[in-house]
């Protein structure tokens, strides 16, 4: 990530404000009465273990709760507070500002009545880029109920904003817990990647591909050992693309051209510049396979602390991509096993015809015998040198790093950044 690198958005659509979101007054998932009690969700702050974005900490006690983390002192809060609807704050009680942007703002709530925390995520919806992005992931909120993935409470809706009640994860992020552990093998490694991979796999079945699969949006339910890992921020998600390639055989040997297109009907260049699939990059018709890209990307970082693909400057980045360039050079790819580099290959192919599906992903050797074969060599310390420098360096290149450009992602904490306003236009012109 680093200072400079920018999520890519999608260009707004021209079809307006989805229906999803047209009619809703006060729409909750499980609850229709304000008494009700809410499913129990447990959960507090995060923080990115970049050097970019807004900087996260622990939860603040009660005589904080009302001072934002930059020091502001309490009537700055309390004015904030006042723009949530009194529908809203009777039944919630607003505790501490998570993280603000281009077009939402994140608050750590309590429920009245049952005083169980939870994240609201208020969208500004008048422009219509705020439509477009709270439209897309509410949509896919309201579909999605798995364990690995953020469960959406209750929605509230009103002409200029939209609030939308989240589980909030007490567990930090999935990096967050690898340094702090102290320990940490390939074994560990293969428990997170397969929840990670249960989660993906469920929204690749339901045609939703998540676009933004990165290490800050995946984070730890609860601090226990035995936490479930969750898959957050689904400000890029979108429902198509289920280009699974047995799919996309039968549509062939059909000849239904018409299918054919509907299953490879993406083509959107949006994401996070280190984690985006090379066929994005080309402007080429995509499907989910692009996320299981991503995932080859975390699971190169979570082993090594290190990223496949990185430089400062954007247009040698995208051909190091669009190239496949990357290594298993340095400390500590010596003393990683050959299976778990495999894995990492088979994620990485440029072809994204012959890529691991979510489902073949789980069931790769590696995963399920959870690096058996492997040595339990300890790699927490080359991990964790790995990210400090990488935290350096990036903390050198811009040390200035502010807010301005960061909005949160369905739990308050990672970064929606600005378009690129001449991306698109240069892309191919970069990658020639």
């Amino acid at each position: 990530m680093g200072c400079g690198n920018s999520k890519v958005l999608p260009e707004a659509s021209k079809k307006g404000y989805v229906s999803v979101v047209q009619s809703l007054v006060a729409f909750s998932k499980a609850h229709n009465d304000d008494d009700d009690e809410p499913k129990k969700r447990l959960g507090k702050k995060r923080g990115p273990w970049s050097s970019t974005g807004v900087k996260n900490h622990q939860p603040p006690s009660n005589s904080q709760q009302l001072t934002l983390r930059d020091g502001r002192p309490q009537d700055k809060v309390a004015k904030y507070k006042d723009k949530f609807d009194p529908r809203v704050t009777a039944r919630y009680d607003i505790k501490a500002l998570i993280g603000c942007g281009s077009f939402s703002r994140v608050v750590r709530v309590e429920h009245r009545a049952t005083r169980q925390p939870f994240a609201i995520k208020m969208m500004e919806v008048e422009a219509p880029e705020g439509r477009e992005v709270c439209a897309s992931e509410l949509a896919v909120l309201q579909r999605v109920s798995h364990a690995n993935v953020i469960q959406l409470i209750e929605v509230f809706q009103f002409p200029q904003r939209v609030y939308m009640v989240l589980e909030l994860a007490t567990g930090g992020e999935l990096l967050d817990r690898v340094v702090s552990r102290g320990h940490f093998t390939e074994r560990d490694a293969t428990q997170a990647l397969r929840m990670v991979l249960a989660g993906v796999g469920y929204l690749h079945n339901l045609g939703i591909v998540h676009r933004d699969l990165k290490p800050e949006n995946l984070l730890y339910y609860h601090p226990g050992a035995d936490s479930r890992l969750l898959v957050t921020d689904f400000g890029l998600a979108t429902f198509g693309g289920r280009g699974m390639r047995s799919e996309v055989s039968d549509v062939s040997k059909r000849g239904d051209q018409t299918g054919a297109e509907q299953l490879w009907s993406l083509r959107t260049t949006c994401g996070t510049p280190e984690y985006i699939a090379p066929e994005v990059l080309l402007r080429r018709p995509y499907s989910c396979a692009v996320d299981m890209w991503s995932l080859g990307v975390v699971a190169y970082i979570v082993l090594s602390g290190s990223m496949p693909f990185e430089d400062d400057n954007r247009t040698r980045l995208y051909k190091s991509i669009v190239r496949g360039k990357y290594s298993f050079h340095g400390d500590p790819w010596p003393s990683v096993s050959n299976l778990a580099k495999d894995f990492i290959q088979r994620l990485l192919a440029l072809d994204s015809a012959t890529r691991l599906t979510a489902d073949e992903a789980i069931r790769h050797s590696w995963v399920v015998t959870m690096a058996a074969s492997s040595s339990m060599r300890n790699l927490h310390r080359s991990i964790s040198r790995n990210l400090r420098q990488r935290a350096s360096h990036s903390s050198s290149r811009c040390p200035s790093s502010t807010t301005s450009s960061s909005d949160a992602n369905s739990m308050g904490l990672g970064k929606l950044m600005l378009l690129e306003k001449k991306q698109s236009s240069i892309m191919a012109e970069h990658l020639d």
